[in-house]
């Protein structure tokens, strides 16, 4: 079986690795799918596109009409999947419409042709080294795939990842999984940046009382789901949501969040995790990020004052930040690598987000899946150009440390810890699953990467942008890893449990009392699929790095200040280590 080291992968993947785990501009800053976008849209597979020969609308192949509640849509068919790309599910949040919630787009008379995929949303692509930003306003639509004789199928609703800054409805394309699972799949484009997120006060009043725009535009698509998948032969009384990276953190928010309610009978957490942001913190942030904006057009002499300006509630203030054309506002949208600081969102309102975030007695409480990979951290921290000043000996054993610490941090922050917290107030199930293929424990070890941020999406679809990273395709172990995993997906979608037909061993519950996690793994030829303890406490980890006599002090306490730092998952360990805070 091929397997591809640091030496083989392409230039374009690396690159677009390393400026989503802590460059200043990106292609894709937190999914490492949407990460390597700009190779994907370069070599569209034929699994979504087709050929370039049967690209016109006039070759494709078209579905059956299917009616919405706005109109009736007719797509594409291709191996046997109808695929309707871009039906709307929003106006186009653009002009007076740009912070404010979404609104039902407009009805059409003639038969809408959703055969051809739509562009993203507006974020910043960095494509040579460049940076500019692509894309439209005009993305509050969604994907829908099925097959013609569907009826009362489970549906599965996809938010994409890009740590809400980036990426698009195609991160993972439904073909694979209406096939494997059995399934109608969704798949929604939504605001990104600072036009899906932004609360400044000038923007917030009694009518428009939140900043979470993008967080909206998912509650519409969910509606429009429930109103409308019937018609695509799909239940809209058994719709799991699911999200990956940013979208899976989505997910997680919207367990407690009240505008969700009713929205979604089961939840599927790709490497979420749980994060909000505080409300007063994010302001000065963004008022931060945006000043340099405000002196370019004389609004302020300095940052500073455009800073405090910009944090003003005036009429004066929102007329400006209105005028910004998208264009300027997505400039200034870069690549946070996990850092909420870095863009700040998901604010704790207490209108879409209770005040107190996760410690909210609210939930919407459905059967939840949270899963991880055991080497999440190494797409952001491992890449990090500070290894490259160490010698080959010192490099090495470094770069080992920041895989090893912050590889645990970040894992049981997707899942371990969310699955404690939310044990309080929850009664659904909830089940864990960790994959170790590729990582330091497996018997297959994809260099560097490991069992990276997003080693689950190959199980799912054969169109994915980690073909320069690893061999997949012909990894006979991973496939058969694949099918096993599809077994307990396909029926914890129908039912809200993974056991049933196909399943190999017993998945069970976590609970505080047996903290089961099912870890898949595989040989060259062969998957193992077992439930295991795998759990520790970011005390656990702390201590570990205490003890750690690996690297040096000056080269532990550089990873720990400069590399850990400020991410998703490092409160206890800033605390612990007095690092200063990038607020």
């Amino acid at each position: 079986m091929k397997r591809f080291g640091m030496s083989m992968v392409s230039a374009v993947v690396v690159a677009a690795m390393l400026t989503g785990c802590g460059g200043t501009t990106v292609n894709s800053v937190e999914s490492s799918s949407s990460a390597v976008e700009t190779e994907a849209e370069t070599t569209e597979s034929a699994s979504t596109a087709g050929s370039e020969e049967a690209s016109t609308e006039a070759e494709v192949e078209k579905s059956s009409v299917r009616n919405t509640k706005y109109g009736e849509v007719q797509g594409a068919v291709q191996d046997g999947v109808e695929v309707y790309y871009g039906i709307p599910y929003g106006k186009d949040p653009s002009g007076e419409l740009r912070w404010k919630a979404p609104e039902d787009p407009e009805s059409w008379q003639e038969t809408k042709d959703v055969s051809q995929k739509e562009d993203m949303a507006m974020q910043l692509v960095t494509t040579d080294g460049e940076s500019k930003a692509e894309g439209t306003t005009d993305c509050l639509n969604l994907d829908v795939y099925t097959t013609s004789d569907a009826e009362k199928k489970p549906v599965i609703v996809y938010v994409h990842g890009g740590n809400n800054q980036t990426g698009n409805a195609q991160e993972i394309p439904g073909f694979d999984v209406v096939k494997n699972d059995d399934a109608v799949y969704v798949s929604v484009n939504y605001r990104l940046g600072f036009q899906g997120f932004n609360c400044l006060p000038a923007l917030i009043d009694d009518e428009n009382n939140t900043g979470n725009f993008a967080m909206l535009d998912l509650a519409k698509s969910l509606q429009w789901v429930r109103d409308n998948i019937e018609n695509f032969g799909g239940d809209p009384e058994n719709v799991t949501v699911s999200g990956f990276s940013a979208g899976g953190r989505d997910v997680m928010a919207m367990l407690i969040s009240p505008t969700f309610e009713g929205l979604f009978d089961k939840a599927i957490a790709y490497s979420g995790g749980m994060t909000v942001s505080n409300v007063e913190d994010s302001q000065k942030k963004i008022a931060e990020m945006m000043a340099p904006l405000a002196v370019e057009d004389g609004k302020a002499e300095d940052e500073e004052s455009a800073a405090e300006w910009l944090l003003q509630d005036t009429e004066e203030v929102k007329d400006y930040l209105y005028s910004i054309s998208e264009e300027r506002l997505t400039s200034i949208s870069v690549g946070a690598g996990i850092r909420m600081s870095g863009f700040p969102h998901l604010y704790a309102d207490d209108v879409v987000i209770p005040k107190d975030g996760f410690d909210s007695k609210y939930v919407n409480d459905v059967p939840l899946l949270m899963l991880t990979g055991s080497s999440e951290f190494t797409f952001f921290g491992c890449t990090d150009p500070y290894f490259d000043t160490l010698k080959d000996d010192e490099k090495s054993a470094a770069v080992a440390f920041t895989d090893k610490y912050g590889s645990d941090f970040y894992r049981i922050f997707n899942t371990q810890l969310s699955a404690a917290r939310m044990d309080k107030n929850y009664n659904s199930d909830m089940y864990i699953a960790q994959i170790n293929y590729g990582g330091r424990d497996s018997a297959s070890k994809i260099d560097l990467f490991g069992a990276f941020h997003g080693i689950f999406v190959p199980m799912l679809t054969h169109d994915n942008n980690y073909a320069g990273i690893y061999d997949f395709e012909s990894a006979a172990g991973y496939q058969d890893m694949a099918v096993k995993f599809n077994a307990y997906l396909k029926n914890f979608i129908s039912t809200g449990d993974p056991n049933g037909d196909g399943s190999e061993a017993e998945w069970k519950t976590w609970t505080e009392d047996s903290k089961n996690t099912m870890v898949f793994d595989a040989d060259d030829t062969a998957a193992t699929v077992e439930l295991k303890d795998v759990y520790k406490t970011n005390e656990d980890i702390i201590s570990e790095i205490e003890k750690d006599d690996t690297v040096s002090d000056d080269v532990k306490n550089y990873i720990v200040q400069n590399i850990m730092n400020g991410r998703w998952f490092s409160a206890d360990l800033d605390e612990h280590f007095n690092t200063p805070s990038l607020w």
